[in-house]
């Protein structure tokens, strides 16, 4: 997968199109309680994200693979 765009949603979702134009949303909350994901708690930060095309990361040094996201992204 490589992720072509990302856009922030409420309650920690992420939309997410692919390089097929395949689009889905992620949820990101499941991964709030670990330390490193602990900031993503503030709408914010949760936005301030970055696509490295094979992965996406955060300002706090978060980041998820795109194979993560494939696995368990729930498609549109």
């Amino acid at each position: 997968m490589i992720i072509q765009s990302i856009i922030p949603k409420d309650n920690y979702i992420l939309h997410i199109t692919d390089e097929n134009n395949q689009s889905g949303l992620f949820d990101v909350a499941p991964y709030l309680n670990s330390e490193v994901f602990s900031q993503l708690k503030e709408q914010d930060n949760f936005k301030r994200i970055y696509n490295g095309k094979y992965y996406i990361e955060w300002d706090c040094g978060a980041d998820l693979s795109a194979d993560t996201i494939e696995a368990k992204w729930k498609k549109s």
